[in-house]
């Protein structure tokens, strides 16, 4: 005869096989429910939904190749302002939206291709250090003991640095280049998600549910993949959106420190890097870059706030 424990936890297992089928469509329905309800939020989707289709469709958008050179094919000059016809540019005159800059390329298109570059950093650099981020802190939060201290000693070190310094210098070991510059950035960030990771383990793993599944003899890597890891993926998924904008802004850092991106490649950083000298004389190739950057930080932020706001349950009552 089983013990009413054990009763009460097989029941507890029931009741959470039931609900597996039914709750996360009702959950992700509410939530985007309570997403719509933010302004903020809708803002900021709506700027991430453009810049993504800036980035996709920029060979169509962008009417020069974003590294051709035009000396010699147009007569242009470096560091030549807008010229719009619409708006009244000599139609004789070739069409710059933006102008060119001090190699005469088209200011417009290489800020276009820039949007590319840029997203495909943040979202590959997010992507890398939640992976390996949520993974040493579900392991590090549910095995616990020597391996626990070891996990979160290493990410204290990286955390007793400054981000950029440290992703400074280990571009500085690694060699200059976007791939490089990624992989620092990616190094920097995963301690964030390691804790947030950690710390929900640490809750869920004396949940009812957990116990119940102990009890059915489920094994532990079974439990954490198929029980503790999704109930504790909301808060990364906020971290997730707003790391992205931090990715974006180190990367463009590092990129105006040369250990970035490298010539001739569109990057808004390196861009601001080139013509920071010349941001009295021709503003515009100062302006645009900086503009496209605050946009893109500006959406993502908002975004995860949003994701905040809905995710939750506190501020929905």
């Amino acid at each position: 005869m089983p013990s009413r424990k054990t009763i009460e936890l097989l029941e507890a297992a029931a009741a959470e096989q039931n609900l597996l089928s039914d709750e996360p469509m009702s959950q992700w329905r509410l939530t985007m429910r309570r997403f719509r309800g933010r302004t903020s939020g809708m803002v900021g989707l709506s700027i991430v939904v453009f810049l993504i289709l800036v980035a996709v469709f920029a060979p169509i958008i962008a009417p020069y190749d974003p590294n051709e050179v035009l000396i010699g094919k147009e007569d242009v000059k470096p560091r030549e302002t807008s010229c719009i016809h619409i708006l009244g540019c000599d139609p004789e005159k070739p069409q710059h939206i933006l102008g060119t800059d001090a190699n005469v390329r088209d200011f417009f298109s290489r800020i276009v291709y820039g949007t590319r570059v840029s997203l495909t950093l943040g979202f590959f650099t997010v992507t890398l250090a939640l992976i390996v981020g949520s993974t040493l802190g579900a392991l590090a939060g549910y095995a616990g003991g020597w391996f626990d201290n070891v996990v979160m000693r290493v990410m204290d070190v990286i955390l007793g640095f400054p981000a950029l310094l440290l992703a400074i210098a280990i571009v500085s070991v690694l060699g200059r280049g976007l791939q490089n510059a990624l992989i620092a950035i990616a190094i920097v960030s995963i301690p964030a998600y390691a804790r947030v990771m950690r710390s929900q383990v640490l809750t869920l793993k004396e949940s009812d549910f957990v116990a119940a599944s102990r009890a059915l003899g489920a094994s532990w890597n079974h439990i954490l993949i198929r029980r503790v890891v999704p109930n504790a993926i909301t808060p990364l998924v906020v971290l997730a959106t707003l790391g992205v904008a931090t990715a974006i802004l180190e990367a463009a850092g590092l990129s105006f420190l040369g250990l970035g991106a490298q010539p001739p490649t569109a990057e808004w950083g390196s861009m601001l890097a080139n013509e920071r000298n010349n941001v009295f004389t021709s503003p515009h190739l100062v302006f645009f870059p900086g503009l496209a950057i605050m946009i893109t930080v500006l959406g993502f932020n908002l975004m995860g706030d949003g994701l905040r706001d809905a995710l939750d349950p506190s501020l929905n009552r």
